[in-house]
Protein backbone atom coordinates (compact mmCIF):
# COMPACT_ATOMS: atom_id res chain seq x y z
CA UNK A 1 0.00 0.00 0.00
CA UNK A 2 1.42 3.53 -0.44
CA UNK A 3 0.53 5.97 1.59
CA UNK A 4 -0.92 9.86 -0.39
CA UNK A 5 0.83 11.68 2.32
CA UNK A 6 3.66 10.29 1.55
CA UNK A 7 3.51 12.22 -1.48
CA UNK A 8 1.51 14.85 -0.69
CA UNK A 9 1.58 15.81 3.27
CA UNK A 10 -1.07 18.59 2.64
CA UNK A 11 -3.46 15.84 2.20
CA UNK A 12 -6.33 15.06 4.07
CA UNK A 13 -4.81 11.77 5.49
CA UNK A 14 -0.94 14.08 6.21
CA UNK A 15 -3.71 16.67 8.15
CA UNK A 16 -4.73 13.72 10.35
CA UNK A 17 -0.96 11.63 10.85
CA UNK A 18 -0.11 15.77 12.54
CA UNK A 19 -3.70 15.75 14.47
CA UNK A 20 -2.79 12.63 15.86
CA UNK A 21 0.75 12.40 16.25
CA UNK A 22 1.82 15.59 16.21
CA UNK A 23 3.47 17.19 19.52
CA UNK A 24 5.08 19.94 19.77
CA UNK A 25 6.82 18.77 22.75
CA UNK A 26 8.53 15.95 21.28
CA UNK A 27 10.38 17.74 18.49
CA UNK A 28 13.91 16.93 19.38
CA UNK A 29 13.43 14.20 21.65
CA UNK A 30 14.84 10.89 20.97
CA UNK A 31 12.68 8.97 18.76
CA UNK A 32 13.59 5.07 19.36
CA UNK A 33 10.87 3.66 16.82
CA UNK A 34 11.88 6.19 13.82
CA UNK A 35 15.91 5.21 14.92
CA UNK A 36 14.70 2.00 14.90
CA UNK A 37 12.36 2.06 11.36
CA UNK A 38 15.67 3.86 9.44
CA UNK A 39 18.11 1.58 10.78
CA UNK A 40 16.23 -1.91 9.11
CA UNK A 41 15.47 0.02 5.69
CA UNK A 42 17.01 -1.40 2.98
CA UNK A 43 20.40 -0.42 1.22
CA UNK A 44 20.59 2.69 4.79
CA UNK A 45 23.96 3.24 5.74
CA UNK A 46 24.49 2.93 9.42
CA UNK A 47 27.60 2.79 9.55
CA UNK A 48 27.53 6.12 11.25
CA UNK A 49 24.92 7.13 13.74
CA UNK A 50 24.70 11.08 12.62
CA UNK A 51 23.50 9.29 9.27
CA UNK A 52 20.15 8.43 11.27
CA UNK A 53 18.13 11.32 12.36
CA UNK A 54 16.81 10.41 16.03
CA UNK A 55 13.95 13.06 16.42
CA UNK A 56 11.18 14.44 14.34
CA UNK A 57 13.59 18.04 14.10
CA UNK A 58 16.46 15.85 12.84
CA UNK A 59 14.85 14.21 10.47
CA UNK A 60 13.20 17.69 9.14
CA UNK A 61 16.97 18.94 8.73
CA UNK A 62 17.66 16.29 7.09
CA UNK A 63 15.35 16.34 4.48
CA UNK A 64 17.02 19.94 3.64
CA UNK A 65 20.31 18.32 3.83
CA UNK A 66 19.63 15.43 1.16
CA UNK A 67 18.40 18.00 -1.03
CA UNK A 68 21.47 20.22 -0.84
CA UNK A 69 23.89 17.02 -0.82
CA UNK A 70 21.99 15.65 -4.16
CA UNK A 71 22.17 18.62 -5.72
CA UNK A 72 25.55 19.68 -5.34
CA UNK A 73 27.46 17.07 -4.10
CA UNK A 74 29.63 14.92 -6.76
CA UNK A 75 30.22 12.25 -4.54
CA UNK A 76 26.64 12.07 -3.23
CA UNK A 77 25.87 8.71 -2.02
CA UNK A 78 21.95 7.69 -2.26
CA UNK A 79 22.37 5.49 0.55
CA UNK A 80 23.13 7.39 3.27
CA UNK A 81 19.71 9.08 2.55
CA UNK A 82 18.04 6.10 1.68
CA UNK A 83 15.17 6.27 4.49
CA UNK A 84 13.87 9.41 2.72
CA UNK A 85 12.51 7.28 0.03
CA UNK A 86 10.84 4.45 1.84
CA UNK A 87 7.77 4.91 3.26
CA UNK A 88 7.90 3.48 6.28
CA UNK A 89 8.72 6.66 7.63
CA UNK A 90 5.66 8.25 6.33
CA UNK A 91 4.10 9.36 10.15
CA UNK A 92 7.36 10.90 11.14
CA UNK A 93 7.99 12.64 7.36
CA UNK A 94 4.45 13.98 7.18
CA UNK A 95 5.08 15.45 11.07
CA UNK A 96 9.07 16.55 9.80
CA UNK A 97 7.24 18.50 6.79
CA UNK A 98 4.91 20.62 8.35
CA UNK A 99 7.40 21.32 11.33
CA UNK A 100 9.78 22.25 8.29
CA UNK A 101 6.72 24.42 7.07
CA UNK A 102 6.18 26.07 10.15
CA UNK A 103 9.85 27.09 10.98
CA UNK A 104 10.53 28.50 7.43
CA UNK A 105 8.12 30.04 7.88
CA UNK A 106 8.19 32.10 10.88
CA UNK A 107 12.25 32.97 10.36
CA UNK A 108 12.24 33.74 6.13
CA UNK A 109 10.69 35.64 4.05
CA UNK A 110 8.74 34.40 1.01
CA UNK A 111 11.61 34.72 -1.08
CA UNK A 112 14.74 33.69 0.36
CA UNK A 113 16.62 31.39 -0.41
CA UNK A 114 15.70 28.97 2.46
CA UNK A 115 12.11 29.09 1.59
CA UNK A 116 12.77 28.57 -2.13
CA UNK A 117 14.93 25.30 -0.92
CA UNK A 118 12.42 23.68 1.60
CA UNK A 119 9.33 23.94 -1.53
CA UNK A 120 12.01 22.71 -4.14
CA UNK A 121 13.40 19.70 -1.70
CA UNK A 122 9.60 18.79 -1.75
CA UNK A 123 9.39 18.75 -5.43
CA UNK A 124 12.49 16.92 -5.32
CA UNK A 125 11.59 14.20 -3.01
CA UNK A 126 7.61 13.68 -4.96
CA UNK A 127 9.59 12.90 -8.02
CA UNK A 128 12.48 10.47 -6.25
CA UNK A 129 9.47 9.10 -4.85
CA UNK A 130 6.99 8.30 -7.26
CA UNK A 131 10.53 6.79 -9.64
CA UNK A 132 10.68 3.88 -6.76
CA UNK A 133 7.25 2.98 -7.37
CA UNK A 134 6.17 0.03 -9.52
CA UNK A 135 4.49 1.42 -12.73
CA UNK A 136 0.64 0.48 -11.75
CA UNK A 137 0.88 1.77 -8.47
CA UNK A 138 2.25 4.86 -9.89
CA UNK A 139 -0.29 5.38 -12.02
CA UNK A 140 -2.56 5.28 -9.30
CA UNK A 141 -1.63 6.96 -6.30
CA UNK A 142 -0.95 10.29 -9.35
CA UNK A 143 -4.75 9.93 -10.31
CA UNK A 144 -6.36 9.75 -6.24
CA UNK A 145 -4.13 12.69 -5.78
CA UNK A 146 -4.69 14.44 -8.61
CA UNK A 147 -8.44 13.83 -7.99
CA UNK A 148 -8.27 15.40 -4.45
CA UNK A 149 -6.33 18.29 -6.03
CA UNK A 150 -8.18 19.18 -8.98
CA UNK A 151 -12.11 18.47 -8.41
CA UNK A 152 -13.41 19.25 -11.79
CA UNK A 153 -12.67 16.88 -15.00
CA UNK A 154 -12.92 19.58 -17.00
CA UNK A 155 -10.52 22.26 -16.06
CA UNK A 156 -9.88 24.92 -17.68
CA UNK A 157 -5.86 26.10 -17.79
CA UNK A 158 -6.87 29.49 -15.65
CA UNK A 159 -7.25 26.56 -12.99
CA UNK A 160 -3.54 26.55 -12.65
CA UNK A 161 -2.66 30.59 -13.34
CA UNK A 162 -1.08 30.63 -9.94
CA UNK A 163 1.30 27.57 -11.32
CA UNK A 164 2.01 29.34 -14.60
CA UNK A 165 2.44 33.28 -12.99
CA UNK A 166 5.03 31.58 -10.11
CA UNK A 167 6.59 30.03 -13.58
CA UNK A 168 6.34 26.53 -11.86
CA UNK A 169 4.87 25.14 -14.97
CA UNK A 170 4.28 26.43 -18.53
CA UNK A 171 1.51 26.55 -20.39
CA UNK A 172 3.89 25.18 -22.98
CA UNK A 173 3.96 21.92 -20.89
CA UNK A 174 0.13 21.37 -21.54
CA UNK A 175 -1.97 20.25 -23.68
CA UNK A 176 -5.16 22.67 -24.19
CA UNK A 177 -8.50 22.72 -25.99
CA UNK A 178 -10.78 25.27 -25.85
CA UNK A 179 -9.12 26.62 -22.94
CA UNK A 180 -9.35 22.89 -20.96
CA UNK A 181 -6.31 20.88 -20.20
CA UNK A 182 -6.36 17.58 -21.29
CA UNK A 183 -4.83 14.73 -19.53
CA UNK A 184 -6.92 11.68 -19.31
CA UNK A 185 -6.40 9.30 -22.37
CA UNK A 186 -10.32 9.23 -23.24
CA UNK A 187 -10.78 12.59 -23.28
CA UNK A 188 -7.55 12.85 -25.42
CA UNK A 189 -9.01 10.67 -27.60
CA UNK A 190 -12.36 12.44 -27.95
CA UNK A 191 -11.08 15.40 -28.76
CA UNK A 192 -8.19 14.38 -31.27
CA UNK A 193 -8.42 10.94 -32.15
CA UNK A 194 -10.11 11.65 -35.75
CA UNK A 195 -6.80 14.07 -36.43
CA UNK A 196 -4.51 10.97 -36.12
CA UNK A 197 -4.73 9.36 -39.99
CA UNK A 198 -1.39 7.16 -39.24
CA UNK A 199 -0.68 6.50 -35.55
CA UNK A 200 -2.48 5.28 -33.01
CA UNK A 201 -4.62 7.70 -30.68
CA UNK A 202 -3.67 5.75 -27.71
CA UNK A 203 -0.08 5.88 -28.69
CA UNK A 204 0.27 9.83 -29.23
CA UNK A 205 -1.46 10.34 -26.16
CA UNK A 206 1.14 8.39 -24.74
CA UNK A 207 3.82 10.43 -26.65
CA UNK A 208 2.07 14.09 -25.94
CA UNK A 209 1.02 13.66 -22.44
CA UNK A 210 1.40 10.07 -20.58
CA UNK A 211 1.86 10.22 -16.82
CA UNK A 212 4.46 12.77 -17.40
CA UNK A 213 2.40 15.73 -17.57
CA UNK A 214 0.09 14.25 -14.76
CA UNK A 215 3.53 13.95 -12.70
CA UNK A 216 4.50 17.46 -13.54
CA UNK A 217 1.17 19.08 -12.97
CA UNK A 218 0.99 17.00 -9.25
CA UNK A 219 4.06 17.63 -8.50
CA UNK A 220 3.82 21.61 -9.28
CA UNK A 221 0.48 21.97 -7.68
CA UNK A 222 1.89 20.65 -4.26
CA UNK A 223 5.10 23.21 -4.49
CA UNK A 224 2.18 25.45 -4.77
CA UNK A 225 0.14 24.56 -2.36
CA UNK A 226 3.37 24.46 0.10
CA UNK A 227 4.00 27.86 -0.77
CA UNK A 228 0.52 28.84 0.25
CA UNK A 229 0.51 27.04 3.18
CA UNK A 230 3.50 29.04 4.25
CA UNK A 231 2.42 32.05 3.41
CA UNK A 232 -0.96 31.14 5.52
CA UNK A 233 1.55 29.83 9.09
CA UNK A 234 3.40 33.89 8.01
CA UNK A 235 -0.20 35.25 8.53
CA UNK A 236 -1.09 33.56 11.51
CA UNK A 237 1.93 34.02 13.29
CA UNK A 238 1.60 37.73 14.37
CA UNK A 239 -1.38 36.83 15.72
CA UNK A 240 0.22 33.57 18.50
CA UNK A 241 2.75 32.91 20.34
CA UNK A 242 5.46 30.66 18.88
CA UNK A 243 6.67 27.67 20.64
CA UNK A 244 10.27 27.21 21.53
CA UNK A 245 10.83 24.25 19.72
CA UNK A 246 9.94 25.39 16.21
CA UNK A 247 12.26 28.70 16.91
CA UNK A 248 14.99 26.24 17.60
CA UNK A 249 14.52 24.60 14.59
CA UNK A 250 14.45 27.70 12.57
CA UNK A 251 17.73 28.56 13.85
CA UNK A 252 19.09 24.54 13.11
CA UNK A 253 17.70 25.22 9.34
CA UNK A 254 19.47 28.55 8.83
CA UNK A 255 23.20 26.85 10.15
CA UNK A 256 22.87 23.84 8.20
CA UNK A 257 21.71 25.80 4.55
CA UNK A 258 24.83 28.19 5.99
CA UNK A 259 26.90 25.51 6.71
CA UNK A 260 26.47 23.51 3.63
CA UNK A 261 26.29 26.73 1.41
CA UNK A 262 29.78 27.38 2.60
CA UNK A 263 30.70 23.79 1.80
CA UNK A 264 29.86 23.86 -2.00
CA UNK A 265 31.32 27.66 -2.44
CA UNK A 266 34.75 27.10 -4.31
CA UNK A 267 34.68 26.57 -8.05
CA UNK A 268 38.04 25.27 -10.53
CA UNK A 269 38.82 28.24 -12.67
CA UNK A 270 38.74 27.15 -16.54
CA UNK A 271 41.71 24.75 -17.08
CA UNK A 272 43.48 25.92 -14.23
CA UNK A 273 42.49 23.09 -12.09
CA UNK A 274 42.95 25.31 -8.94
CA UNK A 275 40.18 25.58 -5.88
CA UNK A 276 39.29 29.30 -5.74
CA UNK A 277 37.15 30.16 -2.92
CA UNK A 278 34.90 33.18 -3.61
CA UNK A 279 35.42 35.88 -2.24
CA UNK A 280 35.91 39.95 -2.21
CA UNK A 281 36.71 41.19 -5.92
CA UNK A 282 39.76 41.86 -7.40
CA UNK A 283 40.10 44.97 -9.84
CA UNK A 284 43.39 43.38 -10.69
CA UNK A 285 41.85 40.48 -12.34
CA UNK A 286 39.35 42.27 -13.89
CA UNK A 287 39.70 41.68 -18.41
CA UNK A 288 40.71 44.28 -19.86
CA UNK A 289 37.07 45.17 -21.32
CA UNK A 290 35.39 45.52 -17.80
CA UNK A 291 38.94 47.47 -16.63
CA UNK A 292 37.68 50.00 -19.52
CA UNK A 293 33.86 50.04 -18.82
CA UNK A 294 35.00 51.12 -15.46
CA UNK A 295 37.35 53.88 -15.75
CA UNK A 296 34.01 55.27 -17.90
CA UNK A 297 32.73 54.74 -21.45
CA UNK A 298 32.29 57.38 -24.00
CA UNK A 299 28.47 58.56 -24.82
CA UNK A 300 27.35 55.72 -27.45
CA UNK A 301 28.35 52.73 -25.95
CA UNK A 302 27.31 53.42 -22.30
CA UNK A 303 24.34 52.18 -21.56
CA UNK A 304 25.21 48.08 -22.55
CA UNK A 305 28.79 48.58 -21.20
CA UNK A 306 27.23 49.78 -17.64
CA UNK A 307 24.09 47.61 -18.14
CA UNK A 308 24.76 44.41 -19.99
CA UNK A 309 28.31 43.77 -19.34
CA UNK A 310 29.28 45.40 -16.24
CA UNK A 311 26.02 44.82 -13.61
CA UNK A 312 26.02 41.01 -14.98
CA UNK A 313 29.92 40.38 -15.00
CA UNK A 314 30.47 42.13 -11.75
CA UNK A 315 27.68 40.23 -9.46
CA UNK A 316 28.38 36.64 -10.89
CA UNK A 317 32.33 37.38 -10.18
CA UNK A 318 31.56 38.40 -7.02
CA UNK A 319 28.78 36.18 -6.11
CA UNK A 320 28.87 33.00 -8.71
CA UNK A 321 31.67 32.51 -10.85
CA UNK A 322 31.04 29.12 -11.85
CA UNK A 323 27.50 30.21 -13.64
CA UNK A 324 28.30 28.48 -16.88
CA UNK A 325 29.28 25.21 -15.55
CA UNK A 326 25.60 24.58 -13.97
CA UNK A 327 22.56 23.52 -15.25
CA UNK A 328 20.02 25.00 -12.76
CA UNK A 329 18.96 28.88 -12.83
CA UNK A 330 20.61 30.72 -9.73
CA UNK A 331 19.24 34.00 -8.00
CA UNK A 332 21.16 36.66 -6.34
CA UNK A 333 19.89 35.76 -2.99
CA UNK A 334 21.01 32.01 -2.94
CA UNK A 335 24.39 33.93 -2.74
CA UNK A 336 23.59 36.56 -1.17
CA UNK A 337 20.59 35.94 0.94
CA UNK A 338 20.48 39.47 2.73
CA UNK A 339 21.30 41.76 -0.21
CA UNK A 340 24.50 42.49 1.78
CA UNK A 341 26.78 42.04 -0.68
CA UNK A 342 24.97 43.25 -3.56
CA UNK A 343 23.74 46.63 -1.96
CA UNK A 344 27.53 47.31 -0.39
CA UNK A 345 30.03 45.82 -2.84
CA UNK A 346 28.17 45.29 -6.27
CA UNK A 347 25.63 48.44 -6.73
CA UNK A 348 28.58 50.66 -5.95
CA UNK A 349 30.65 49.43 -8.16
CA UNK A 350 28.83 49.80 -11.18
CA UNK A 351 27.76 53.30 -10.14
CA UNK A 352 31.12 54.27 -9.77
CA UNK A 353 31.58 53.43 -13.18
CA UNK A 354 28.33 54.75 -14.55
CA UNK A 355 29.30 58.33 -13.10
CA UNK A 356 32.99 57.68 -15.06
CA UNK A 357 31.02 58.18 -18.23
CA UNK A 358 30.98 61.04 -20.45
CA UNK A 359 28.66 62.44 -20.01
CA UNK A 360 27.83 60.56 -16.41
CA UNK A 361 24.90 57.92 -17.71
CA UNK A 362 22.51 58.56 -15.09
CA UNK A 363 22.45 62.15 -15.20
CA UNK A 364 20.39 61.98 -18.77
CA UNK A 365 19.00 58.83 -18.45
CA UNK A 366 18.16 57.87 -14.59
CA UNK A 367 16.20 54.63 -16.16
CA UNK A 368 19.41 52.77 -16.67
CA UNK A 369 19.04 52.25 -12.40
CA UNK A 370 16.27 50.21 -13.18
CA UNK A 371 16.95 48.61 -15.85
CA UNK A 372 20.37 47.38 -13.78
CA UNK A 373 17.86 46.18 -11.20
CA UNK A 374 15.83 44.04 -13.91
CA UNK A 375 19.51 42.49 -15.25
CA UNK A 376 20.10 41.13 -11.48
CA UNK A 377 17.08 39.77 -11.53
CA UNK A 378 14.67 41.78 -9.80
CA UNK A 379 12.14 43.27 -11.90
CA UNK A 380 11.50 46.55 -13.19
CA UNK A 381 11.99 48.96 -9.90
CA UNK A 382 14.56 51.41 -8.57
CA UNK A 383 16.36 49.14 -6.09
CA UNK A 384 16.89 45.10 -5.89
CA UNK A 385 14.16 43.85 -2.89
CA UNK A 386 13.82 40.21 -2.12
CA UNK A 387 10.41 40.16 -2.59
CA UNK A 388 11.21 41.63 -5.89
CA UNK A 389 13.38 38.63 -6.99
CA UNK A 390 12.40 36.21 -9.68
CA UNK A 391 10.26 38.99 -11.73
CA UNK A 392 13.21 38.79 -13.85
CA UNK A 393 16.24 36.98 -14.83
CA UNK A 394 19.51 37.19 -13.30
CA UNK A 395 21.51 38.35 -16.62
CA UNK A 396 24.45 36.06 -17.15
CA UNK A 397 27.61 38.02 -18.91
CA UNK A 398 28.53 38.80 -22.76
CA UNK A 399 30.89 36.40 -24.05
CA UNK A 400 33.93 37.45 -25.86
CA UNK A 401 32.27 37.43 -28.97
CA UNK A 402 29.69 39.30 -28.55
CA UNK A 403 31.63 42.00 -26.88
CA UNK A 404 33.84 42.21 -29.90
CA UNK A 405 30.88 42.37 -32.04
CA UNK A 406 28.85 45.08 -29.90
CA UNK A 407 31.31 46.96 -28.02
CA UNK A 408 34.83 47.01 -30.25
CA UNK A 409 36.08 50.04 -28.50
CA UNK A 410 36.14 48.46 -24.72
CA UNK A 411 37.87 44.78 -26.28
CA UNK A 412 41.26 45.42 -26.01
CA UNK A 413 43.31 41.78 -25.32
CA UNK A 414 46.32 41.36 -23.32
CA UNK A 415 48.25 37.97 -23.55
CA UNK A 416 45.80 35.98 -20.72
CA UNK A 417 43.25 36.79 -22.94
CA UNK A 418 44.35 34.10 -25.60
CA UNK A 419 41.67 31.08 -25.28
CA UNK A 420 39.30 32.59 -23.12
CA UNK A 421 35.96 32.66 -24.33
CA UNK A 422 34.23 35.03 -21.30
CA UNK A 423 35.38 37.69 -19.38
CA UNK A 424 34.63 35.80 -16.09
CA UNK A 425 37.29 32.78 -17.24
CA UNK A 426 40.12 35.89 -17.34
CA UNK A 427 39.01 36.71 -13.97
CA UNK A 428 39.20 33.32 -12.52
CA UNK A 429 42.52 32.89 -14.20
CA UNK A 430 43.89 36.20 -13.50
CA UNK A 431 42.84 35.87 -9.90
CA UNK A 432 44.45 32.64 -9.49
CA UNK A 433 47.47 33.06 -10.53
CA UNK A 434 47.32 36.29 -8.24
CA UNK A 435 47.01 33.93 -5.27
CA UNK A 436 49.39 31.78 -7.03
CA UNK A 437 52.60 34.47 -7.03
CA UNK A 438 51.79 36.08 -3.65
CA UNK A 439 49.97 39.59 -4.70
CA UNK A 440 46.73 38.31 -3.13
CA UNK A 441 46.27 35.82 -0.32
CA UNK A 442 44.56 32.73 -0.65
CA UNK A 443 41.05 33.15 -0.99
CA UNK A 444 39.95 34.35 2.68
CA UNK A 445 37.91 32.94 4.65
CA UNK A 446 35.69 35.95 3.53
CA UNK A 447 34.30 34.26 1.44
CA UNK A 448 31.91 33.48 4.64
CA UNK A 449 29.97 36.57 3.64
CA UNK A 450 28.98 35.02 0.08
CA UNK A 451 27.48 31.67 0.52
CA UNK A 452 27.13 30.22 -2.87
CA UNK A 453 24.82 26.98 -2.70
CA UNK A 454 26.40 25.22 -5.76
CA UNK A 455 28.93 23.21 -6.75
CA UNK A 456 30.52 24.03 -10.20
CA UNK A 457 33.66 23.20 -12.24
CA UNK A 458 34.18 26.50 -14.67
CA UNK A 459 34.25 25.68 -18.19
CA UNK A 460 33.21 29.11 -19.67
CA UNK A 461 36.74 29.43 -21.55
CA UNK A 462 34.80 28.46 -24.48
CA UNK A 463 31.69 30.84 -25.89
CA UNK A 464 29.44 27.95 -24.16
CA UNK A 465 28.26 31.21 -22.49
CA UNK A 466 26.15 31.88 -25.25
CA UNK A 467 23.81 29.03 -23.75
CA UNK A 468 22.43 31.11 -21.12
CA UNK A 469 23.58 34.69 -22.24
CA UNK A 470 20.27 36.48 -23.21
CA UNK A 471 21.46 39.62 -25.76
Amino acid sequence: MVFLSFINPLSNEGREIVKEKGDLNEVFTRNNSLIETVSRIEHQNISDDSLLPNSYGELAIKRVQWYIERKNNKNFKYNDFAYLLNEEIVEADVISFHLLAQAIAIKFNINSRETRLFIESQGALIEERLRKLMPHNRQDIVNKLLNQLIIDDNISWTYLKELIASKKISLEDLVIDNGKIIIEKEDFIARFGEKFKDRAPERMYDIIIGENVKELILTKMIMQNTENYIEKIKEMSSTVEIHPAISELAESIEKTISELSSKYSSFYAGNVGESIKIGKLQREAFPPCITNTVEGVKSGGRNDAIVLLLTSFVSYARLFPGIFSVDHNIKVSDIDPNLTITLNEILPLIYEAADNCSPPLFEDQPQEKINITSKLGFGMHNDPKLENEGETTWYTPMSCEKIKMHLPQLCKPNKLCKGIGNPLSYYSRAKWQMQKEGKIPDDPANSNDSTNSMDHVDSADSTNSNDKEKN
